[in-house]
């Protein structure tokens, strides 16, 4: 029996480093567009799937040129809601309530912003959505993780032990069957 690949790439650098960069749509630079691009030369993938934010929609769409596919994108692969700090520097933020929120993001979510456990849900239905074919997915570092979540039913802790910067490809051999899992069998930075 064999599994399908799923690439997971988290998109290039943006311009602004160090913030929460939930649903603002602020785009990658070109050399964090150009990252991923070297990153995809040697992914095998049938289809390209991309969050509709500009930071991962614009390498996805530079990725499906260079391959001659068509990039579909879906607002379910964005990242993670941060609400009022959304585009904020955590040193800025009140500490207690981001230690709070790293210790426990779905009871403790940003204000306004978006429990863990509807990240997970929503990355899952995306990957329950997917075509049983080599793809690969253009999307946010939180994103990634609510899948690891998802097809490893790694927890909350596990899920940080993994370094995802920018450009990073995680890739999972998805596993058929009623609930679907993955096994990682690849990590590039």
């Amino acid at each position: 029996m064999q599994g399908v690949l799923l690439h997971l790439m988290r998109h290039g650098a943006p311009a602004q480093t160090g913030r929460l960069l939930g649903h603002g749509d602020w785009p990658s630079t070109e050399a964090g567009i150009a990252a991923c691009r070297v990153q995809a030369k040697v992914l095998e993938m049938a289809a390209i799937h991309s969050s509709d934010l500009a930071r991962a929609a614009l390498a996805a769409e530079a990725i499906a040129q260079d391959r001659g596919l068509t990039l579909r994108t879906d607002a379910r692969w964005r990242e993670l809601d941060f609400g009022a700090w959304d585009g904020a520097d955590p040193a800025q933020l009140d500490a207690t309530a981001l230690a709070r929120f790293h210790d426990d993001p779905d009871a403790c979510p940003p204000p306004g912003g978006e429990r863990w456990s509807v990240l997970v849900d929503r990355v899952s239905a995306a990957l329950a959505d997917l075509s049983a074919e080599p793809t690969l997915i253009v999307t946010h570092g939180g994103a990634m993780r609510a899948a690891l979540a998802s097809l490893c039913g790694f927890d909350q802790r596990q899920i940080w032990a993994i370094d995802l910067p920018y450009a990073a490809c995680l890739t999972l051999r998805l596993w058929p069957g009623e609930p679907r899992w993955g096994q990682i069998v690849g990590l590039t930075a």
